[in-house]
Parts: structure tokens; sequence; C-alpha cells
């Protein structure tokens, strides 16, 4: 036989306990070893439901309290439950004495939590003894329920339940009426009773209303019937204790659940605000990306124009592109990166994982499609100026093709005519020897032809291959002209065997006709090539090229004397013609025969010549003109390039320095860093006048600028870049502000981390303000690769980049002092809410959080697969792991 009783002494810890004294206990029970009846009935049901509250954890309960008990194994298995701990293994065996040691470990496990247990024997139990059985859980009832309710060691907000239950003990009768029990729920969860409407004199309505409350919506099972206590002069004081103390144990446990679910909530919300970021960053990357994607196609297509109007009209689009379209989404580009980097600093300070954007959507991959486009462009740029020259070019020759085609064609015309008469037939032998010499020139102006019909063709070739879009009607007159310079070549042969037939019966021949038709012939194809030259167009690029123009026509103006000397002597073979006619009173009866070529044609060539000299003159000179115009364009240009390209450079060094060198708060840092900033985009100005001199430039078709080395797309990225880095400096400023308020770090502490980030820096030989070049090995000794070193590396540069930021040493030193939540804290607030469970149900996340947050858990959390899983179990500890990066959410 064991004392039942629990040692005062150890029922005691940190105040006194609300139950009586041990002494008072057991004269107590020793009256009740004669139970009242009605008493044993109240203990009967209250113990039953009590011990079933617990055992319904294990899945199980018992029906009768005496017999359910008797083998021992749900006496082992209650015990187990209520202190979490492992008793050691039961027997399984149906024999007495299995049953006997069975209860026997039971009683040892109570004793050994310092219950000094009398007159409750094994064998009692295991034969069903009533009194011995009641009296045992009664025990077990006051070590694990009622011996920890101390007055002095509870909240405020407790304070009244441990005065009611301390009414318990001296006051039974005081609970009779059931106000006590409806106060008890109100003083709690006033919602839930109007205790305005309660009446003193109907104890049953009263007691079944406060039994039913409980029962619904505290979970407190009814262990008691109303008409029990109401019909008993005094009801049983163990088991209005018993039903008591589930009240405080149920209020404490809602407090600790009110506190597991802020701390949730704040977690939870952190997380939210954390998704949003990501699911900004993930829209505005993906806009960027598709915006990239749809414009380099355009800017790859190199679609030919026929005509330098649509050529034109596509380099205008392109500026339109660069002047409206692209600006707002360098600004984008900046900000995706500012949004970026905020974010990171942001689940750094919260101790979540780092966010790692979808595949393809990086900044880097962002920098590397950028970088696309920007080749792109330069790419289009650069086809569209050259189809430009190429069109200009085809314009050139086409115009030209058609020149000397006309000429020929007008040359040719009626020339097969004359070569397929007949006239030599009735001709005297003058007259033929006359045909024979006309003919011997034609021979030779035909020869002279034969360059002009080459260079026609040749022009034709160049054409075809620089793909000129009307090639067909070109190739088709360049192939009518070469068959009729064929059919001509043939029908010259031909005349000429003929004339030599006929040349026996001439005798006779005008020499200075023929003299005249040798020296004409090519003289009139010089003038035809002078006045050819005279009226070419041309096309120069610079200065250089307009003068090595206007020399060659100084020189052929020098040759003009020795041409009219030549004229001079052709004319004067016709006189001498005339004059040998009168002086021998011949009567001329036509003109040389043999040539077409008469003096009149010659001096109105030559008339004709010496117009054009002029004319020629005055377009060299508006070109020159132009030339100049244009290397003034250029000198303009330059001379702003020239002032602008180093500014920028020397904005980029001093942004250099500023990020090493800042002085004074954070907040003092920002506002000179936009003041800094603003002054740059003051300078924005120049950058508009340069776009306007550069367009001035390629409306003028200059394609080159000797006086400065700096082109505008040099200038334009510089510009971007510069607008960029500014735009980083001030954000980096902005984390570490926002590093600062939420890691609590003081002015003095910033100061002291710079000062020791920019000294190691130095020491490292790689100064760059705001970063750390950092070697893992070979470190000349004093950056072993030590255990801790290898960590602190892990945490300051977990890419093994190489390189750690002034951020990320910043979060390092605060991370070593501050207190962040963790995945464990989260787990156990949430094992809170759960009533000890391993999983949760969602009724229970809505009872306990905000609807947002626990529609949000529930959404997220992964169904519980353990073997003590109910239908629609919630696993919240893979849940807690995920938010922490330990895991899959």
């Amino acid at each position: 036989m064991v004392d039942y009783h629990a040692s005062n002494s150890q029922a005691s810890s940190g105040g006194p306990a609300i139950y009586m004294d041990p002494r008072e206990q057991e004269n107590d029970w020793d009256r009740d070893l004669l139970l009242d009846p009605a008493w044993e009935k109240q203990q009967r049901k209250t113990f039953t439901a009590w011990c079933n509250s617990h055992l319904r954890k294990a899945g199980t309960q018992i029906e009768n309290i005496e017999e359910d008990f008797r083998d021992g194994l749900k006496l082992m298995l209650l015990l187990e439950v209520i202190s979490g701990e492992r008793l050691p293994k039961p027997e399984r065996g149906k024999m007495r004495v299995h049953k006997i040691n069975n209860v026997n470990k039971a009683l040892d496990y109570i004793a050994g939590k310092g219950v000094k247990l009398v007159s409750i024997g094994a064998e009692e139990i295991v034969d069903g003894n009533a009194k011995m059985t009641l009296g045992m859980i009664w025990t077990i009832i006051l070590r694990f329920a009622i011996q920890d309710i101390s007055v002095e060691v509870v909240k405020p907000v407790q304070t009244l339940t441990v005065f009611l239950i301390s009414l318990a003990l001296s006051y039974i009768n005081s609970w009779k009426d059931g106000l006590a029990f409806n106060a008890l729920i109100h003083r709690h969860r006033p919602e839930l009773i109007d205790y305005d409407k309660l009446r003193k004199d109907d104890p049953l309505t009263n007691l079944n209303n406060a039994f039913e409350v409980a029962e619904k919506y505290l979970d407190i099972p009814k262990m008691m019937d109303a008409e029990d206590i109401v019909g008993t002069l005094r009801p049983d004081e163990k088991a209005i204790m018993t039903y008591v103390s589930c009240f405080y144990h149920a209020f404490s446990g809602a407090q600790k659940a009110e506190t597991a679910a802020n701390r949730i909530c704040k977690v939870l919300a952190v997380n939210q605000e954390n998704e949003h970021l990501m699911e900004d960053y993930e829209k505005l990357a993906s806009d960027l990306l598709d915006w990239i994607r749809r414009t380099i196609p355009w800017l790859e297509n190199r679609a030919p124009e026929k005509t330098m109007a649509e050529m034109q009209q596509k380099l205008e689009d392109f500026r339109g592109y660069r002047r409206v379209h692209k600006p707002p989404k360098v600004q984008e580009k900046c900000q995706l990166e500012i949004n970026f980097n905020t974010l990171q600093t942001k689940l750094r300070l919260s101790n979540r994982p780092a966010f790692m954007p979808s595949e393809g959507r990086m900044v880097s991959d962002i920098n590397g499609s950028w970088h696309n486009l920007e080749g792109a462009e330069k790419g289009y740029e650069e086809w569209m100026l050259n189809e430009i020259r190429r069109l200009e070019r085809l314009d050139h020759l086409a115009e030209k093709f058609r020149q000397k085609a006309t000429i020929h064609e007008s040359w040719t015309d009626g020339k097969e005519a004359m070569l397929t008469q007949k006239d030599y037939e009735t001709a005297s032998l003058s007259e033929v020897k006359a045909l024979l010499r006309k003919h011997e020139a034609f021979e030779s102006d035909l020869a002279a032809h034969q360059d002009r019909v080459e260079q026609i063709a040749a022009i034709a070739q160049e054409l075809n291959e620089l793909d000129y879009y009307d090639s067909p009607s070109v190739n088709a007159r360049c192939q009518k002209i070469c068959e009729q310079w064929d059919a001509l070549g043939s029908l010259t042969q031909s005349r000429r065997e003929s004339l030599e037939r006929t040349e026996k019966q001439l005798e006779s021949i005008d020499e200075l006709y023929l003299e005249y038709a040798k020296r004409a012939a090519p003289f009139n194809n010089w003038m035809e090539g002078a006045m050819e030259d005279l009226q070419d167009m041309f096309i120069v690029h610079n200065i250089e090229e307009i003068q090595g123009l206007i020399t060659a026509h100084e020189q052929f103006k020098s040759t003009l004397p020795e041409a009219n000397k030549e004229r001079e002597a052709i004319q004067a073979i016709q006189a001498e013609v005339q004059k040998i006619a009168q002086y021998n009173g011949i009567k001329l009866s036509g003109g040389n025969p043999y040539t077409t070529i008469t003096p009149k044609t010659i001096d109105n060539k030559w008339d004709k010549v010496e117009q054009l000299v002029p004319q020629r003159d005055q377009a060299l000179q508006e070109e020159l003109a132009k030339q100049q115009s244009n290397d003034h364009l250029r000198r303009k240009f330059a001379t702003q390039a020239n002032i602008v390209g180093p500014w920028i450079q020397t904005k980029m060094e001093e942004i250099g320095r500023i990020s090493i060198e800042m002085n004074g708060t954070l907040e003092d840092q920002l506002v000179n860093l936009r003041e800094y900033e603003q002054s740059i985009i003051e300078y924005k100005p120049n950058i508009d006048q340069l776009e306007g001199d550069h367009q001035l430039i390629q409306e003028a078709l200059i394609f080159d600028n000797k006086y400065t080395a700096y082109t505008m797309e040099h200038l334009r990225v510089g510009w971007e870049q510069l607008l960029t880095t500014i735009a980083r400096t001030i954000n980096e400023i902005e984390n570490q502000i926002l590093t600062r308020d939420a890691k609590g770090i003081s002015q003095e502490q910033l100061h002291e981390y710079r000062t020791s980030f920019n000294h190691f820096d130095k020491v490292r030989g790689q100064h760059r303000g705001s970063t750390w070049g950092i070697r893992r090995e070979g470190t000349g000794g004093h950056l072993s690769g030590d255990a801790e070193f290898a960590r602190i590396m892990g945490i300051v540069d977990p890419n093994n980049s190489g390189v750690v930021t002034f951020q990320a040493f910043i979060d390092f030193m605060s991370r070593e002092t501050t207190d962040t939540d963790t995945a464990d804290q989260v787990i156990a607030s949430f094992k809170i809410l759960a009533a000890d469970k391993n999983f949760i149900m969602a009724e229970e996340l809505r009872r306990e959080l905000p609807p947002d947050q626990a529609e949000y858990c529930i959404a997220r959390m992964a169904p519980y697969s353990g073997p003590d899983a109910k239908p629609g179990a919630l696993d919240y500890m893979s849940f807690s792991t995920a938010l922490y990066g330990e895991s899959d959410l």
C-alpha cells in the first residue's frame, strides 16, 4: 500500500498552491472511504470526462472508469498524454500479473513525480475497486491539473479564475446556483454569456447554460449534471475542482494562442509584403524583356528600300525610337535594378532567403538582353547609313547610265539606214571615192564610240551588282544598245566591202575633204565627251574631294587654247576647200562627202562647251560651299563633344570618390547625392544640343568627323551609365538607411563600419569604394581558409564571386548582434494554436488569425500526413521552415 496524497512541498513551486493542506486532504479522503452515492456518481462522471478529454488526443477513451483501467494500459497511456513523457513499455499479456505490473508502473511513475501515495494498491485497481480507482485519478488530477495553479505567478487576466478555483475548496456550495460558472466564462469570453439575464433563483438553467457554452466554445467536456449539483446538499468538491481547473487551462492556453497568433501575423505580414515585391519585380522584368524581344527583330530587319525617300523615312523612324521610345525603358531598367536591391535588403533584414527571379529574369539576364538591344541598334544604324550611301550611289549611276544611253541612242539614230543604202551603185567614181572616205570616217567615229558602249555596259553591270530596283529596264535598254552596236559593226563591215569592190572605179578623191573629215571626227568626239563630262553629275563627301574636282576642272580649262587652235585648223581646211573651188571655178553641189560634221556644227558645239565651262565652275563652287558648311558642322559637333565627353568621364570618377569619402549622416549623404544627381540632370541640355547637332550632321549625310574621337553613340552610352551609376549610389545609401533603422545601428557604428571597410579595401589594393576584392586561397597568410573565415565568407559572399559589398558587410556586422524570428519560434507558435497537436485545422487558423492571413496559411500549407492525421489536417511545420528557406513551400 502507498499513500495517494501529493506532498505539499512538491506540489508548490514558486508560490502557495490553491488546494488543501495535505493533512486536511488525508482526513477528507478517509471520510470519503465511505463515499456518498451522490458524490461517487459526480466523481465518476467528472473524472471519466476529464480522462477522456486527454485520451482523445491518443484516439481512444474509457466508458467505465474502474473497468477500463484494470489492465493498466489506458492508465499508462493517460499518463503519457498528460505528461508528454514515455513510460516503460507496458505488458500486453492478459494474465493478472501483467495487469498488476502495468498498474505498478503507472503508480511508480506518479510517485516519481513527488506524489506520496497511501492506501492504493495495484491489486485493488486490477480488481476494479471503484473507490481506489477514483482516489488514484484524483491524485493524478491534483498533480497534473491543479498543482501548478498559483495565485502569485498568474497574470492579472487570470486572477479571477484562480480566485474562483480557490473558492471551490472552501465554499463548494457557492457553485450550486451556477452564477460562478457563468461569471468565470463571462470574465474571459463576454460575448458567450449574457450575464445580466441570469437569475440566481434558476440554478438549473444557469448551470446547463455554463456547461453547454464551455463544451461548445471552450472545448471543455461536460463533466457534471446540473441536477446532481442542485439536488445535492453539498456538491462533491473534487468534481467541482476538477471541472473548474479545466477553465484555468483553457483560458491560459487561449492567451498563449493569442501571443502565438501575433507572432505568426508579424511573420506572415513580412512574407506577404516580400511576395508582393517579388511579383512586381517579375512583372516589370517580364515587360522589359518582352519589349526588348519585340524591338530587336525590328532593329535586325534588313529589308532594303528602293528609293532614298523610303530609306530616309526608316532613318527618321529610328530617330523617333531613340528620342521617344527608348528613354522610358532606360529608366525602367534602372528602376528594376533599384527594386531588386531593395527587395534583397528587406529579405536579409527579415532573415529570409535571397530572392531568385524566374529563369531568364535575373538582372544579369536583363543586362545581357539590353546589351544585345544596343548591339542591334548600332548594327541597324550602320546598315541604314550604308544603305543610304548605296542608294545614293545607285541614283548617281542610274542617272549616268540614262545620260550616256541617251547620247549613244541619239548618235546611232539613222545609222543602220545609212549603212544599208545602195547610193554607191549609181555614183560616179569621185562620188564612190567620196563614199569610201566617208565610210572610213564613220568607222573612225564608230571606234570612238566603242568606249561609250563599254561604259554603258559597265554601269549596267554595277547597277546589277548593287541590286538596283529597276535593273530589268536597265538591262533591257543595255541589251538593246549592245545588239544594235553589233548590228552596226556588221553593217559597217558589209558596206566597206561593197565600197572597196567599186574603189577601182574611183580615181580621185578630195584630199582636203578627207583631211577635214579625219580631223573633224575626233575633234567633234572630244567636244561631245567634254560636254558630257561638263554635264556629268558628281558626288563628294569632304573638301578634299571637291578640291580635287576643281583642280581637274582647272586642268581641263588649261587645254582649251590648244583645242581652239585645232578647231581653227579644221575650219582652215574647209576655208581652203572654198578657196580652191572658187579659184578653179568649181561649183560645189553639196557638203563634204566624207563627213556630216560641218564647220557650223563644230562652232555650235564649241560655243556649247564655252557655255558649260562657267556653269561647271558655279556647280563646283556651290559644292565647295556645301562641303565647307559640312566641315563647319563637323567642327561644331566636335567642339561640344570634346567638352561633354571629358565632363562625363570626370563625373564618373567623382561619383567613385564620393562613394568612398562620404561624410556626415546617411541622410546628409543622401541629400548631397540627390543634389549632385540634380546637377547632373541639369547638364541634360548640353546632351540635347549635341543630339541636335548630330541630327544636322546626319541630315547632311556626313559620315565621318576627323576633329573628334567621340561619336554620339559613345556619348549616349556614357550619359546613360552616368545616370545609372548615381542612381545606384543613391540606392546604396537608401538601403544603408533601411538597414540602420531595421537593425538599430547608430551613426557612429556606421562610420566605424565604413572606416574599417575602406581600410581593408585599401590594404587589398582594390579601392573601389563599395566592394572588396577577396581571394579565398593564397592570401599571403593574413586571410587563412579556416572554418570561421569560411563561415563569414559564406554569409558576406554567398555566390563565391570574390567581391564583398559594403551593404553585405553591414548586414553581417548587424546580424551578429540582432535577434530575429526563426523557423523554430514560428513552429512553436503554431503548436500553441494547435493545442499541442502536430497539425492544425483550418477552423483553428480562422479562429486565431486575421481573415486574410488565415486564408494565406490555408492556401499554402500542405496536407498533414502523419499517423495522427485527421481529415483537413494541415502541416504547419513544413510551412514554417519554408518561410525561412529551409525547405520548399
